[in-house]
């Protein structure tokens, strides 16, 4: 028996792998493959996998992956982060988490006429959607950071909410009829998780902050100390409440990755690495315990439930929690669209589906288990596995910003550009640099950037800029013929080596950067204007410059006071720039179609601005 579970163990692992490798090579969310995986795997396939296989241990194995993905995800949960779309986060966790769950446990109630306490258990369950789904589909696109963070902060703090409220409302309404419990125990517990996963955090930054280790092994004790910490508190909250585990990991990833400790990039990096094995381990052991009968048995009600969640609940409550000015219509639609439900559903679903039928309620059961499965299954395939082609649909993907050149300076133009939220390509001919980039974080494709296949291999075609940062004039005026001609990327900037060829580059209408005149003005700002010059150097370092188009639909006849007056403390307007001329505006001019104003301050107040103006920048 030993041998045949440590067989269907390393199986399921394979298969998983194999597939996260697949969906990366694919661009498409791993959890497509994974759920499809399982099913073939399970009873309903080649009985690879089988309720029995792993008995009363898989929800042991079930509950540890899970608080790792948890705290995996929370500990990706920064400041900064969340100050992206604070407003939409609280709606989309309070809000839209109770509406969630009352409009899925009405439409569980209608459409399957089950009793009000196992509608509301659905419902509960339904709230969640989580980094379990969330994750593999960020990791294949690419949207702007104020939808990945309300996206992310959603799936964290709606499967605390959901594993919780479903355990509360399993044991005071569906087993002990007493549903004025639910609020009480709901806090308790809730506050129980919280205050071990707090407690939990502070000793693990206290052992990697002022325990000494040795240099050699300190970033694989922090690696191993930081997962410890997130077992334990899963562990140590499960022993006093069932289901608080998940508060616990979260409190403590959230804690953990909002304070300073030593080697966090190592952390993270594990984490992820981990989070994808056991991710892999649980969807597909999970997936094959989807029994079709009991998702045929629901009928067309089934299907009614599945339409109520996805296209009236979920639209109704992004429209509610995203009426935020940053939040694009598309973006809005995008998100109405893009709410799959993952692991912490359905590991709780069959726990209590067990729990039922060990009590005679069979037919609770498998209404418990088929409903929510039906959800999950569906909404993995379609939402999940088509995330790619519903975002280019409604056009949420930011243009690509192509840098030909993966040497010192496309590097450091990349960061720069990748810290304003840019979606950047590095393109560069040797493999091997290739490989660094990728490690430190960049987004990099080998090819010869001369070559229009490999070009539009890194997505030119959706490129709104595209940069030549090589070494040589005559590779870099190639790159921008080619991205002028014929690609006709409205932005074409490149690294002109030689003074002389300066004029052929702007023949094409490149912009073109002379490098030795470029270096004499920054060495001039050095010296007559040294904290100018400073400022400008940091930018990107908690300030920023960023340039607006005036159009037809917003800013002409305002003045640069009625501007200065809707724009936040912290940033200024520093020039205007109207038919070729550039020139500080009084706070009487009066602004006029196609003008460009320039803001500059801080980081977020020049963010703020532009959003304020133009919410799909």
């Amino acid at each position: 028996m030993a041998d045949e579970i440590l067989f269907v163990a390393v199986g399921i692992l394979a298969l998983g792998i194999g597939a996260q490798v697949l969906a990366k090579r694919l661009q498409i969310p791993s959890v497509l493959f994974l759920i499809v995986i399982g099913v073939l795997v399970g009873p309903e396939g080649f009985s690879f996998v089988t309720p029995q296989t792993f008995g009363d241990g898989l929800s042991a194995i079930v509950g540890l992956s899970v608080a790792i993905i948890i705290f995996d995800g929370a500990f990706h949960l920064r400041r900064e982060k969340l100050a992206m779309a604070p407003r939409a986060i609280f709606r989309l966790t309070t809000i839209g988490a109770l509406l969630t769950f009352l409009g899925t446990g009405v439409a569980v109630k209608y459409f399957l006429g089950t009793a009000w306490g196992l509608a509301f258990l659905i419902g509960a369950l339904l709230v969640a959607t989580g980094p379990t789904v969330i994750t593999p589909i960020l990791e294949v696109i690419t949207v702007r950071e104020h939808v990945t963070s309300a996206l992310e902060a959603e799936g964290i703090v709606n499967d605390v909410t959901a594993a919780i409220l479903a355990i509360v409302i399993f044991e005071t309404v569906v087993i002990g009829n007493s549903p004025e419990l639910v609020p009480p125990a709901f806090l308790q517990r809730l506050a129980a998780g919280i205050g071990i996963g707090i407690v939990v955090a502070a000793l693990v930054r206290y052992l990697l902050v002022s325990v000494d280790q040795p240099a050699e092994n300190a970033p694989q004790i922090a690696r191993l100390v930081t997962v410890t910490g997130a077992l334990v508190s899963f562990g140590l909250a499960e022993s006093v409440f069932s289901e608080t585990g998940v508060a616990a990991a979260a409190t403590a990833g959230i804690v953990l990755g909002n304070v300073d400790i030593p080697h966090r990039e190592s952390i993270l990096e594990f984490n992820r690495d981990l989070t994808l094995i056991v991710l892999s381990f649980v969807f597909i052991s999970l997936a094959a315990l989807i029994d079709f009968d009991s998702l045929f048995g629901l009928g067309t009600g089934g299907i009614a439930v599945v339409v109520a969640v996805t296209l009236f609940i979920r639209p109704i409550l992004v429209a509610l929690s995203t009426t935020d000015r940053r939040f694009s219509r598309e973006e809005r639609l995008f998100l109405s669209f893009v709410g799959p439900r993952g692991i912490i559903p359905a590991s709780v679903a069959t726990l209590f589906a067990l729990e039922l039928e060990a009590t005679g309620q069979f037919e609770a059961s498998q209404t418990l288990a088929g409903t929510v499965f039906l959800v999950i299954f569906i909404t993995v395939v379609i939402q999940a596995g088509f995330a790619r082609q519903i975002a280019e649909y409604f056009q949420v993907i930011p243009m690509r910003t192509i840098i030909v050149g993966g040497g010192r300076i496309g590097r450091t133009l990349a960061t720069r550009l990748e810290k304003r939220g840019e979606n950047v390509v590095l393109v560069d001919r040797d493999s091997e640099v290739v490989t660094r980039l990728r490690e430190d974080g960049f987004n990099a494709t080998a090819g010869n950037g001369t070559d229009d296949t490999a070009l539009r291999e890194a997505g030119i075609d959706d490129a709104k800029i595209a940069v030549a940062t090589t070494a040589n004039d005559d590779t870099n005026l190639l790159v921008s013929q080619l991205a002028r001609t014929k690609f006709d990327v409205d932005t074409v900037v490149a690294r002109v080596n030689a003074p002389e060829n300066v004029d052929a580059f702007e023949t094409l209408g490149v912009r073109a950067i002379d490098v030795s005149s470029a270096t004499a003005w920054s060495i001039d700002n050095e010296i007559e204007r040294p904290a100018l010059a400073h400022w400008m150097t940091e930018l990107g370092e908690g300030h920023d410059a960023q340039e607006i188009t005036v159009t037809a639909t917003d800013l002409p006849g305002s003045t640069i006071a009625d501007l200065d007056a809707e724009i936040p403390d912290g940033c200024i307007v520093a020039v205007l720039a109207r038919d070729g001329e550039t020139y500080v505006p009084s706070a009487d001019t009066v602004l006029e179609e196609g003008d460009h104003v320039t803001f500059i301050g801080r980081d977020d107040a020049v963010r703020s601005a532009v959003r304020r103006f133009h919410p799909h920048d």
